[in-house]
């Protein structure tokens, strides 16, 4: 079974069509040869009948008696022999010699004395005997000669016809199943000379609307899929070179001038805390890019708990109680939400909700409300603000990586995309609006515990 799982699927479907062609074959040609066999028994039993009818109206025309005294052969115009016996086995008339040995045996004799009875010798002599008047038995035979070269003709014919006709078969088998399996070789070709590098290149898809075709199809999405994760891949290479490549400069030359400069404490101190603040951004950026890469491979560890909504609104709060600048008091709104609970991590829920209340809080108009409501789906926490709202553009590219609204200002374009990252790691998702009359809305919505 492991060797034909190896051979190609085009000689394993000649082999299959093989297979079935000589077991059909077989078949038919033992039905062809058996009612062949039969009709030619039958024909030369009528033969046999015909005769002994023949001889037996003689008998009764001429007399048994007369035919013995006669001592002449009996006619032979449709059998090799015939015999008239008496109950004793003796030849009272024949088609030969009358001196010649009976064609019966004494069992056979008596056989036939109680009925008629056919005898086969070999594939010589077939022989028909029935009782007759005056104890005697009328034999008739027939030589076999002529039925068993028929059937040897008809044997040659089958031996060579079948596979004869069995290796049309499979090499018609074999030239179908390569016509057939010739798109999937056209699809391999291609996908063989597809670069790594290549845009817009798809699989030919046949004409025919049958499961070759829907495999092309199935392919051809896949590589659109494959080409559109590949964009996204480039551009976060190089949105992340970007937004590496400004800290790690800031931070150089910070370091640069330092050790151009004069050694005095303060230069020094000013030199290190600066590079102190670049490290910390670039911290901040790996790990933000961590989380989205740890999150796009389905590897974004969750440890689900139960959570109630009031307790985690009220922890994330109490981090921005103090506002985000010495002259900023925000005021934050916080809806009750007895009893409602998540199943979620909750770190990764407070990184969540700390991410768009930090977006909210520098860029939206106070008060900013912090809500929860139950739907069907699950739970929907809403961060809304009263400020002017997200852009109308920037809307449907909220969550993507890097993006960032005409308001935003130094910020590395992350904190919605990661917020989406947590959401779909928890089985919901993120959603950003514009609420009517309030300010811009975002939607975290998880599964109700």
């Amino acid at each position: 079974m492991s060797l034909i799982r190896r051979l190609p699927i085009r000689v394993r479907l000649t082999l299959a069509s093989a297979v079935v062609t000589a077991v059909v074959l077989a078949g038919v040609t033992l039905v062809l040869y058996a009612n062949a066999q039969a009709g030619l028994n039958e024909s030369i039993d009528d033969v046999l009948d015909a005769h002994a009818a023949d001889l037996t109206a003689m008998a009764r025309l001429v007399g048994v008696d007369g035919l013995a005294a006669n001592r002449r052969p009996l006619p032979t115009s449709r059998a090799s022999s015939a015999q008239i016996l008496a109950a004793d086995g003796g030849v009272l008339a024949t088609t030969r010699d009358p001196s010649q040995r009976p064609l019966l045996s004494p069992d056979e004799r008596r056989r036939a004395a109680q009925g008629r009875i056919t005898v086969t010798r070999g594939d010589s002599t077939r022989l028909l005997a029935q009782p007759f008047p005056s104890r005697t038995i009328v034999v008739v035979g027939v030589d076999l000669g002529q039925r068993e070269h028929t059937l040897a003709t008809i044997r040659t014919g089958l031996l060579i016809g079948g596979p004869i006709a069995l290796i049309l078969v499979s090499l018609a088998a074999y030239g179908l199943a390569g016509g057939a399996l010739r798109p999937v070789e056209a699809m391999r070709q291609r996908a063989a000379g597809i670069l790594p590098a290549g845009r817009k290149q798809r699989l030919p898809v046949p004409p025919a609307r049958d499961e070759v075709r829907r495999l092309g199809e199935t392919l051809n999405d896949l590589l659109a899929r494959l080409e559109r994760a590949l964009d996204r891949e480039r551009a976060f290479v190089a949105d992340a070179s970007h937004q590496l490549r400004t800290p790690l400069t800031v931070l150089k030359t910070g370091l640069e001038l330092a050790l151009r400069r004069p050694k005095e404490a303060a230069d020094l101190r000013a030199a290190l805390t600066s590079a102190a603040e670049e490290t910390d951004r670039l911290t901040a950026l790996a790990n933000d890019l961590l989380v989205i890469a740890s999150a796009d491979q389905g590897r974004l560890a969750i440890r689900h708990e139960s959570l109630a909504i009031d307790e985690l609104f009220a922890t994330v709060a109490g981090r921005f109680s103090g506002g985000v600048g010495p002259d900023d008091h925000p005021t934050l709104e916080l809806s009750p939400s007895p009893g409602l609970r998540v199943r979620a991590d909750r770190l990764r829920l407070e990184e969540a909700l700390g991410n768009v209340l930090d977006n909210a809080l520098r860029y939206g108009g106070q008060p900013v409300r912090l809500s929860a409501t139950a739907t069907e789906a699950g739970v929907e926490l809403h961060v809304t603000d009263h400020g002017p709202g997200f852009p109308p553009a920037f809307v449907p590219h909220a969550f993507e990586r890097f993006s960032r609204a005409e308001r935003a200002g130094d910020g590395s374009g992350l904190g919605l995309a990661i917020v989406d990252a947590i959401a779909r790691a928890h089985g919901g998702r993120a959603d950003a609006t514009n609420a009517s009359g309030a300010g811009a809305d975002v939607v975290i919505l998880l599964p109700r515990d």
